[in-house]
């Protein structure tokens, strides 16, 4: 008895398969890429020697259309070669169809079933197409964009409104602050989620996402600077790891500090006086769960303490760290990148001297831009800045009370992941813990 196993491999839309899916002791396998010569050889070589089984992945693979697929399953009956597939989602018996056993509900289902798997990898291969030129994919242009010819390009009036969303995002690292700020001045109104996805759109960095995840740079005028995307997606993670309604809370220690008696979040209290010609600042538990409740503490006295720790303990901490040599891993980055746009670079000389065809040379541009792409990513999501050389900056007790609460609510929150208030009898202390 002999098997073997045919697949074909569209390089716009997939990888060849594994050898090793076929789960058969297979004698011989048939790969194309691209093209179907090896199913001619397929055809040749099962003329000249007989074989019993033909393993594939779905029937549709034996041709380009419907005709073809049958034309290639007559003349496998007639070479008496029964038809074992894979990944078929057809629910009927296929070796009785194919053997004209079956009713002609059971063909006219198969047939059908292959025509709308190769109208749908059609269109795959359209918009695959599209991605090998850079063409935005199908549907509506983002807002702040139109549609061009084959790029996006930048409708003026939008553009600014999310300008100001960005710009405001950045200003406070409040969401929802953003979402309100753009309604109030340009009558915008949208969703928290819409502004969310905004905030993570590579579209606004100039780059394109496709569908299937994959990203290429520089394809059309951004609305803000890559320095801008670094700065949003570090807000973005900071905040993804605090408690809600603290990302734009008017003071800076919100968010950070914990009662470790009552294990309680500490929320700010504002209290005046009668005439309310004054106003006060507690810190106090959200919720204790202790029969004698922890005390509310004045707001004032533990961020005087908080800074106080941080400028003695945090270049210490920073210091102990063994750090990577940031230099060297961005170096490393930007030479890799260098190397494949040179590469780039080159394809045109490669399809003029006849080493590449255009298809071949425009899979490889897409696959290069891609990784730039991927490279890129890596080097934004790198620190901006030397730690040590930052720790060593805002060591200093000054630097902090010359910030805005808004200023140094960043800054507590680039350095602290939580404040710990030890409760002692008639006093407290605070414990500061780092993110590193």
């Amino acid at each position: 008895m002999k098997i073997i196993a045919y697949s074909y491999t569209d390089p716009l839309l997939e990888t060849a398969p594994d050898l090793t899916i076929w789960g058969w002791e297979v004698d011989e396998i048939y790969q194309d890429l691209g093209d179907r010569q090896q199913l001619e050889q397929l055809f040749q070589d099962c003329h000249i020697q007989p074989v019993n089984y033909l393993l594939i992945r779905q029937l549709e693979e034996l041709g380009d259309s419907v005709e073809e697929v049958c034309d290639r399953l007559t003349e496998l009956e007639f070479l008496n070669i029964k038809i074992i597939s894979l990944k078929s989602d057809i629910k009927i018996n296929q070796d009785q169809a194919i053997n004209r056993q079956a009713t002609k509900t059971d063909l006219l289902k198969l047939l059908n079933q292959i025509r709308q798997n190769q109208h749908s990898r059609k269109i795959r291969q359209a918009h695959a197409r599209n991605r090998m030129k850079a063409i935005p994919p199908p549907g509506k242009a983002p807002y702040g964009y139109r549609r061009g010819k084959d790029r996006y390009t930048l409708d003026r009036s939008a553009a600014s409104v999310v300008k100001d969303f960005f710009e405001r995002f950045l200003l406070f690292g409040s969401l929802r602050g953003a979402v309100r700020y753009i309604e109030k001045k340009h009558g915008k109104k949208i969703s928290v989620t819409t502004g969310r996805r905004w905030l993570s759109s590579p579209v606004y960095r100039g780059d394109l996402q496709y569908q299937n995840g994959e990203v290429i740079s520089n394809t059309h005028l951004p609305i803000i600077s890559r320095e801008e995307a670094a700065q949003v997606e570090r807000l973005l993670r900071r905040n993804s790891s605090m408690p809600p309604r603290t990302a734009s809370a008017p003071h800076s220690l919100a968010g950070l500090v914990v009662c470790r008696e009552c294990e309680s979040p500490m929320i700010t209290a504002r209290v005046t006086t009668f005439r309310k010609d004054r106003e006060y600042l507690y810190l106090r538990p959200k919720s204790c769960s202790r029969k004698r409740k922890c005390k509310a503490l004045a707001y004032q006295k533990i961020l005087e303490q908080t800074i106080e720790i941080i400028c003695r303990e945090l270049p210490l901490a920073v210091a102990a760290l063994e750090m990577p040599n940031m230099d060297g891993i961005k170096s490393k980055i930007k030479q890799h990148i260098s190397e494949k746009q040179e590469i780039l670079c080159q394809l045109p000389n490669l399809v003029a001297n006849g080493i590449f065809d255009r298809e071949t040379a425009e899979l490889r541009t897409y696959k290069l831009k891609t990784e730039i792409s991927q490279l890129e990513s890596q080097f934004n999501q790198l620190p901006p800045v030397n730690l040590l050389e930052t720790a060593k900056a805002v060591s200093i007790p000054q630097f902090w009370w010359d910030l805005s609460e808004s200023e140094r609510r960043f800054y507590l929150r680039e350095f602290i992941s939580i404040i710990e208030i030890i409760r002692q009898e008639n006093s407290w202390d605070l414990e500061v813990i780092f993110i590193f």
